[in-house]
């Protein structure tokens, strides 16, 4: 599999988003997080700018619901436009009809695992996802301190799904940057979330092109 790069708007400037989804056309997805202040502690962008996102670029969007009953919600995502969605194990009531139904929809469902969550819960379920999302910080926040810890997770699932033959992808999100994006390829991950590290670049299209590249050269298959 081939790096993809998906930019986190969370670390954009909200007052000239368009601007700034413009500034990331070389990226491979527009990573855009969905927060109620329930789930996570913390207030983000619902489904109006979520449509006007998936309106105003030609990446594919790539969503993150990190909010209570997505299997309500996240059908509601998908009808915007999203190419992906992500739901959290604890927040969803039937995890594979969710994904079922999302796939249904001509849209990728993807599982996403919190730091203190094991991957081996969803082995037995591992073949109705197209992606599993771990997450490297605690989610709810931007600008977090990379958990190295959550490697050997990444390995063993990555273990796993060659172990089976199949094509899921593995997303790491949280504190990828330059300086990390070599440790989580080498682990299996082959979709790259960057906020900060994008964004507080003074050139992103220059700083995803660096992460992908490194994270291209260390990757393990």
């Amino acid at each position: 599999m081939s790096i993809q790069i998906a930019p986190s708007i969370l670390s954009a400037d909200f007052a000239n988003l368009e601007r700034d989804l413009h500034a990331i056309d070389n990226a491979d997805l527009v990573h855009v997080d969905v927060m109620d202040h329930h789930f996570v502690p913390n207030l983000t962008l619902g489904e109006p700018i979520v449509k006007r996102i998936c309106e105003v670029t030609d990446l594919p969007v790539d969503v993150h619901l990190m909010i209570e009953d997505p299997d309500r919600w996240a059908p509601e995502f998908a009808k915007l436009g999203a190419s992906s969605i992500s739901f959290h194990m604890g927040a969803t009531h039937a995890p594979v009809r969710l994904a079922r139904q999302l796939r249904a929809m001509g849209v990728k469902a993807c599982y996403a695992v919190r730091p203190a969550e094991s991957v081996e819960p969803i082995f037995d379920i591992l073949e109705e996802f197209d992606m599993i999302l771990i997450m490297t910080v605690e989610p709810g926040f931007g600008g977090q301190k990379f958990l190295a810890n959550q490697m050997s997770k990444t390995r063993r699932l990555r273990d796993e799904i060659k172990r089976r033959g199949l094509d899921t992808h593995i997303q790491v999100d949280g504190g990828v940057s330059p300086s990390t994006a070599h440790v989580v390829a080498e682990a299996g991950a082959d979709v790259l979330v960057a906020g900060s590290a994008v964004y507080g670049s003074p050139n992103p299209a220059q700083a995803i092109d660096d992460i992908r590249n490194l994270a291209q050269t260390a990757y393990r298959d």
